[in-house]
């Protein structure tokens, strides 16, 4: 079975999304028959590489929001991936910008063999480290925390031979319905929109699995509040 999650770095719900999928797939029984494969979703394609500004800022100017806002907004993000075991998951005190060269050092790695291994590695550096994910200077390090080679990495992102691919990864999930991420979709048939609890997950694999001959998407119900980040920013929905 084949399991497919499209995220971008910075959006907070794709780290606590990632975690929870993990989750689902160590309680499926059939864990070691899944193929999951990271797909690159960047949630603003047109800021400019290298240039960043703090998440208050963003959340502020694209969303309206006011200064009491966006800390309630992100703070309960935080509790939220707290309540998860995700801790420190540091999102009003970070910083925002391109992702694209870190997408591209994920494809880079990924093809070396170390795909699991960088999406934890990058998501561990932004949320809980609050490092920079933004440039070749602050990528280019952690290749040895895999056990690849520094200049390799860094060649890689300076050619920008990732770069198509990337970009193919978004549109391609554009194809397929998707507004925002965190978003999975199992065999082609099943997509699973936001950062849904562990049981909604779980659920979508067993029901996939049951099914060897999907034949199109189809949504599978989750919480009406589950986050998700679309190109404006990551937004929580409010409760009734």
């Amino acid at each position: 079975m084949r399991v497919e999650i499209w995220t971008d770095i910075v959006c907070p719900w794709c780290g606590l999304g990632y975690h929870r999928l993990e989750q689902a797939l160590a309680r499926f029984g059939h864990e070691g028959e899944v193929e999951l494969v990271h797909r690159s979703f960047q949630l603003d394609e047109s800021a400019r590489v290298g240039v960043t500004e703090r998440v208050r800022d963003m959340l502020k100017s694209k969303l309206g929001l006011s200064d009491t806002q966006v800390v309630d907004m992100t703070r309960r993000i935080e509790q939220m991936a707290q309540a998860d075991g995700l801790t420190p998951y540091n999102v009003l005190k970070n910083r925002v910008g391109n992702t694209s060269l870190a997408h591209e050092f994920a494809a880079w790695a990924t093809e070396l063999g170390k795909g699991k291994e960088v999406w934890r590695l990058l998501y561990k550096t932004y949320f809980a480290e609050a490092r920079s994910i933004f440039d070749v200077d602050s990528l280019a390090p952690l290749a040895t925390q895999l056990g690849l080679d520094a200049t390799a990495a860094r060649e890689a992102m300076t050619s920008r031979r990732y770069a198509g691919k990337v970009i193919a990864d978004g549109r391609e999930a554009r194809s397929l319905g998707s507004g925002g991420v965190p978003f999975v979709v199992i065999d082609r048939k099943y997509g699973v929109s936001g950062a849904q609890p562990v049981e909604v997950l779980l659920e979508a694999l067993e029901t996939a699995w049951r099914e060897k001959n999907p034949q199109k998407l189809v949504s599978v119900a989750g919480q009406s509040d589950a986050g998700i980040c679309g190109p404006d920013g990551c937004e929580v929905p409010e409760r009734p």
